[in-house]
C-alpha cells in the first residue's frame, strides 16, 4: 500500500528524470532539522512536507501571534496562544501522513544546540535574530552538517548553502555577529506576508536539492530584492 500511496502522491516530481524513483528515496529518508516556525519556517516546513522528505524536526519555543497570521501560513486564528512546534506538527500531519514530524518546543541554546541538531543530516535556518544564527551555523560546522541561510528585510530576502561538502560558512561571509541593536528587523521595520513565503520557498527549493545531489548554491549568497525585482548572486 505504501509504494501505491507514493506514487499517487509524489508521481509529479518523480516524472522529472532528476528525482525519478531513486531521487524520491533519497528525500524520503532524508531527515532536516528546520530552526523556526515563523514567516520563512512555515512555507520550508509545508514544502518539504509535502515533498515526502521523511523526517521533519520543528524547534519553536514561541506561541501563535495573531500578527503572525498574515504571513506565517499553518496557523489559523483559533490557534493564537499554542505551541508554534506541536501545532506545525499537526497541520504537516494533516498535509502528509506519510512522513515523521517531531516538535522541539525549545529555544536553541549553546546548552542544547548539539544534542537538537546532530541527528539530522541537513539544518534550515528560518530563525529572526543573529545570535541564534551564528549558534546554528557554528554548531553545523562543528557537527559537518550542510545548513540552508535565509533571511527577510523589508522587501529583500538573502538565500546560502553553508557548509556543505566543505564549502564556506556564515562566518567565512559575516565573520561577526552585529550588535543586536544595530540590526533593524521585522517587528520594527515591518515586512509584506508574501516576501517570507517567497525567500523560504526558495530555501525548501535548495534543501530538495541538496538531498537530491543537484548543484545547489556554493560559496554564493543570492540577493532578491522584491520591491524592482533584482537578483544578485554574490561569490565569496
Amino acid at each position: 500500500m505504501s509504494i501505491i500511496q507514493d506514487f499517487l502522491r509524489y508521481n509529479r516530481q518523480v516524472m522529472l528524470p532528476e528525482v525519478g524513483d531513486a531521487g524520491q528515496a533519497k528525500i524520503k529518508k532524508a531527515k532536516v532539522l528546520v530552526i523556526g516556525a515563523g514567516g520563512l519556517g512555515c512555507p520550508i516546513l509545508q514544502y518539504l512536507a509535502t515533498a515526502g522528505v521523511g523526517t521533519i524536526g520543528i524547534v519553536d519555543f514561541d506561541t501563535i501571534e495573531i500578527h503572525n497570521l498574515h504571513r506565517q501560513i499553518l496557523y489559523t486564528e483559533d490557534q493564537v496562544g499554542l505551541s508554534k512546534a506541536e501545532t506545525a506538527k499537526a497541520t504537516l500531519h494533516k498535509l502528509n501522513p506519510l512522513i515523521e514530524v517531531i516538535a522541539i518546543p525549545e529555544k536553541v541554546t549553546k546548552e542544547n544546540a548539539v544534542t537538537i541538531l546532530k541527528n539530522y543530516d541537513i539544518i534550515v535556518d528560518g530563525s529572526d535574530n543573529f545570535a541564534t544564527r551564528y549558534l546554528v551555523n557554528d554548531t553545523c560546522v562543528s557537527l559537518d552538517k550542510t545548513l540552508i541561510y535565509g533571511s527577510i528585510l523589508g522587501f529583500e530576502g538573502q538565500v546560502a548553502v553553508f557548509n556543505h561538502r566543505k564549502s564556506k560558512n556564515l562566518r567565512d561571509l559575516f565573520p561577526d555577529s552585529p550588535d543586536p541593536k544595530d540590526v533593524p528587523n521585522c517587528s520594527m521595520n515591518g515586512v509584506l506576508g508574501t516576501l517570507p513565503g517567497m525567500i523560504g520557498t526558495m530555501m525548501a527549493h535548495e534543501t530538495l536539492k541538496v538531498i537530491l545531489e543537484l548543484p545547489c548554491l556554493r560559496n554564493e549568497l543570492v540577493l532578491f530584492s522584491t520591491l524592482n525585482w533584482q537578483f544578485t548572486k554574490l561569490k565569496f
